[in-house]
């Protein structure tokens, strides 16, 4: 009877620790606008995603190459229905769809990223990316022979204007005769209409390419013109070795984890984070075998300081048209770089 009740015990005790960690376990969701295999933006995501994977208790999946609009809004749902706890969108048109869906699913942990509206259960979060394009606007501007940067860019939204600014006051810091020429493609993963975009700013006599595209093609148009580039979101140097000088790049693993365990824990709450250089989620590519090491050197000092506090944004700073928008001696609000619209002096072309 004794080796009964032991037994009975021992099954009792089993089941229960087996039902904690079921309890335990997580699933965790990634909506992509672009495929993986970009090399870029989603591709950056991804990585991240695979250090969620490696965590104990997570199990995670994605779905990649969903539009924006009602098939992010589908995608969203599906992934709240099948009982995700946690669920990310990582592309700027999928604010409105999350929003929506959050609201049916209150127990659900919602993120956006790059977006500004939340809910009780829904945060947004970016990275100040603006931060790792004014050092590689300082690369370019050092590089560059004809000054003209030519600046291939997705849309017109203040995500994409801030880095331009930040990139061009970057180029200007140490060059301030530098003009930056931004042509628009309305895509953010189209790697043949980026690649003519980069084409069109090489005809008018840029010397280097930027961008704020998720596909190398603007690197390897300025590799095959014998120029140099600016990439973005990873390491795409295999794409153009004998171009590419440096990328602003993302890491998004630190903040995917962090929040997937706060989750966990019972303590996440909905806010608007928005992290970089010191918090390691925002970073420079290692430089090419171009770049002086003066200039490395330049790089790396503005580096740290921007890390000890520096701020970019800190007037004076004019406008295009020669108008004080920052006035001197005071730093921008984060209010004010998320609603940025204008384009610093210096940038040519319109913000539309």
């Amino acid at each position: 009877m004794r080796l009964l009740k032991a037994l009975i015990v021992a099954m009792l005790s089993l089941g229960f620790c087996t039902a904690s960690f079921a309890a335990k376990e997580m699933k965790v969701g990634f909506v992509y606008v672009s495929p993986i295999g970009d090399a870029g933006y989603s591709y950056a995501h991804d990585v991240g995603r695979q250090a969620v994977e490696a965590m104990d208790g997570v199990t995670t999946s994605y779905v990649e190459s969903v539009p924006e609009g009602p098939d992010s809004e589908r995608v969203i749902l599906n992934m709240a229905r099948k009982g995700y706890d946690v669920i990310f969108a990582t592309s700027f048109g999928y604010m409105d769809p999350m929003l929506k869906v959050a609201k049916q699913f209150p127990k659900v942990a919602f993120l956006h990223c790059s977006g500004f509206k939340m809910a009780d259960n829904m945060s947004n979060y970016f990275g100040r990316i603006y931060q790792a394009r004014y050092l590689s606007g300082i690369v370019a501007g050092s590089m560059t022979k004809s000054n003209v940067i030519g600046y291939a860019a997705a849309f017109p939204i203040p995500e994409v204007i801030r880095g331009i600014n930040a990139f061009t006051l970057g180029a200007q810091s140490v060059n301030p005769d530098v003009t930056v020429r931004v042509v628009w493609t309305k895509t953010w993963y189209d790697p043949a209409t980026e690649k003519e975009a980069a084409k069109s700013l090489l005809d008018v006599g840029a010397d280097v390419i930027a961008q704020h595209q998720d596909s190398p093609g603007p690197q390897e148009a300025a590799q095959e013109k014998g120029v140099y580039s600016i990439g973005y979101n990873s390491d795409m140097s295999a794409f153009a070795p004998k171009s590419h000088m440096t990328a602003p790049v993302w890491n998004w693993g630190p903040y995917y984890t962090k929040v997937v365990e706060q989750v966990r824990k019972g303590t996440w709450k909905a806010e608007s984070a928005w992290p970089g250089l010191k918090e390691g989620i925002v970073d420079l590519a290692p430089f090419g075998a171009m770049v002086p090491q003066n200039v490395q050197d330049k790089v790396n000092k503005e580096k740290a300081d921007i890390i000890g506090g520096k701020k970019i944004f800190t007037g004076p700073i004019k406008g295009q048209k020669g108008a004080v928008k920052i006035a001197g001696g005071v730093a921008a609000t984060d209010i004010e770089l998320l609603g940025m619209t204008w384009f610093v002096k210096g940038v040519v072309g319109t913000t539309e």
